[in-house]
């Protein structure tokens, strides 16, 4: 018991003992610090080599310790425009640099117009304008990242640049240009095609990659925030060129292909393919056969098996639930979602949503698709049913005004909507811009549309394609479209079966996989009627139904 006392009398001297040396080393701290009623400003603090001070109150042995910054890395406050410049760094390192690397280069202050701006490539040409070509290494860098996803391409590249099968193609895009379009562009380069590329959507160009496309020779004109008239001055830039005629157009959306035809009827006359990929674009090239004004051949690769199955579908089921939390972060979970649209972009944002415990109802044209919709678990519904208790909208469909201004007035507060379509024209957003309504911008692409009784429902990218705007899309599904792409300009494949064409693209990405193929006997091919080596399936068979 003794023992026991003796020991506590101990550990009380030391604790003791360790109180009195605490308040000797707050007392000598306390020298260095300004007193207890002097205004402090951050970073005009004479800084010694301790590394923080003692801050006095009422009691001293209670004395707080404070860390004090240091001189060398902080001396002030921001500046007004060092502030500006901060604050567009956060709220746009999400969206408006896909690498950071490229974010810590890209000079947010810089409002200058590429269009005013006078610069160089390390060849010294200045047949493009991008944002700035100095970001030229950062979109390598993230070029090479796409190409290890996107083996078929590479693949396909060094199957064939050997014979330069596009020698003397002259050919004008118009596409998204980020890291896997880029890789797409080079190999149509590598197989011996000139080209010339622009945007086709003003806030999904990827600047450092349009930097680095421009560095190797390919003339591009796109930045990302481009103006509406940035916009058709781009399109007009990579084609009046003098001494350059285009022969082929590498088509998304259709603007380019109208731009052709309508200002230059003669250049569009010598024109010998278009490849749309989407599906504003194709029913845009109808309209012009329906009318008698499409006298070149057109490919339709938004219709292929290896667009709609993969690219439409498992591509938007990924990067839909990566555009809305980026630009709102948002949980799912319980939220009321109407999908607009139940075709295969639509039935991959469906799945996300559904799979991340959101209740999802379903609007559509087609009995088919709303019996499919029906069938996969989700009520088909008129969005008007529903307007008032959605938290979120998303289009899909193709068509215009899908949600209306009338729509647009009797959602509730906090709402989202957002489009998943190729075009602008789903979402009335020009409806919104009338004086009694306010737009707040929250951050790039993300605005607050404000009513007069203080209702805010959340925009994103103005209507225009969430995806590909706010955040990026998965590499190697890309590389299925892009692969179609290319084997669609090669003159070997004109008169060969589509779905020849189609198995042999999706044969390419298999060994990803480590996928094995079973082999067809003798007996089973004589059965089936078809060619061991294929194709397997008649150019009618449909891999999908009409929706």
């Amino acid at each position: 018991m003794s023992d026991t006392l003796g020991d506590g009398k101990l550990e009380l001297k030391q604790a003791s003992k360790e109180v009195k040396e605490s308040e000797n080393v707050a007392e000598k701290y306390s020298a260095m610090t300004v007193s207890k009623n002097s205004e402090i400003v951050m970073g005009e603090l004479s800084v010694s080599s301790a590394a923080f001070s003692a801050v006095p109150t009422h009691k001293p042995v209670k004395k707080q310790i404070q860390f004090v910054e240091d001189k060398q890395e902080f001396s002030r406050f921001p500046t007004k425009a060092g502030r500006r410049s901060l604050s567009r760094s956060i709220s746009q390192s999400s969206t408006d640099s896909y690498s950071s690397a490229a974010s810590y280069t890209d000079s947010s202050d810089d409002e200058t117009s590429p269009r005013d701006k006078t610069q160089l490539n390390s060849k010294g040409t200045n047949d493009f304008c991008v944002k700035n070509i100095k970001q030229a290494e950062f979109g390598r860098r993230e070029i090479e990242i796409a190409e290890q996803d996107m083996s078929a391409l590479i693949s396909l590249r060094k199957r064939a640049q050997g014979e330069k099968p596009l020698a003397g193609a002259k050919i004008v895009g118009c596409t998204h240009i980020t890291a896997q379009t880029a890789v797409l562009i080079e190999t149509l380069v590598a197989l011996g095609a000139q080209c010339r590329w622009t945007a086709c959507n003003i806030y999904s160009t990827q600047n450092e990659v349009a930097a680095a496309l421009s560095e190797i020779g390919v003339a591009v004109f796109a930045w990302k925030g481009e103006s509406e008239d940035d916009f058709w001055w781009c399109i007009n830039k990579c084609i009046n060129m003098e001494g350059w005629q285009p022969n082929m157009i590498l088509d998304d959306g259709g603007d380019l292909t109208h731009w052709v035809y309508k200002k230059y009827p003669n250049g569009f006359k010598k024109i010998r393919g278009i490849v749309e990929e989407s599906v504003t674009g194709v029913h845009r090239l109808y309209q012009l056969s329906k009318a008698g004004k499409l006298c070149v051949p057109a490919m339709n690769v938004n219709d292929s098996v290896t667009k709609q199955k993969f690219d439409n579908l498992y591509c938007c089921r990924e990067s839909i639930l990566d555009g809305l939390k980026r630009t709102t972060d948002v949980m799912f979970g319980g939220k009321q979602v109407v999908v607009c649209g139940y075709g295969e972009v639509g039935k991959g944002c469906t799945a996300a949503l559904k799979a991340m415990g959101s209740i999802v109802y379903v609007t559509e044209i087609d009995p088919i698709c709303s019996l499919q919709a029906c069938m996969d678990g989700f009520r088909v519904v008129k969005l008007n049913e529903v307007i008032r208790q959605v938290d979120i909208i998303i289009t899909c469909t193709g068509n215009k005004n899908v949600v209306t201004r009338d729509q647009l007035d009797r959602m509730k507060n906090g709402s989202i909507v957002c489009n998943m379509g190729h075009s602008n024209t789903e979402i009335d957003v020009a409806s919104l811009r009338t004086p009694e309504l306010t737009w707040e911008r929250v951050c790039s692409q993300v605005d607050h549309v404000i009513w007069p009784d203080g209702k805010r429902v959340i925009l994103l990218a103005e209507g225009r394609l969430l995806n590909l705007s706010c955040s990026t899309v998965p590499t190697f599904v890309l590389s299925i479209t892009a692969t179609t792409q290319v084997i669609q300009t090669l003159p070997t494949v004109a008169n060969k079966q589509q779905i020849a064409v189609y198995e042999y693209v999706a044969s390419l990405h298999l060994p990803t996989f480590d996928a094995h193929l079973t082999e067809l006997s003798d007996e089973q091919a004589k059965y089936l009627g078809l060619n061991k080596n294929g194709p397997f399936k008649p150019n009618y068979y449909r891999y999908k139904c009409p929706c």
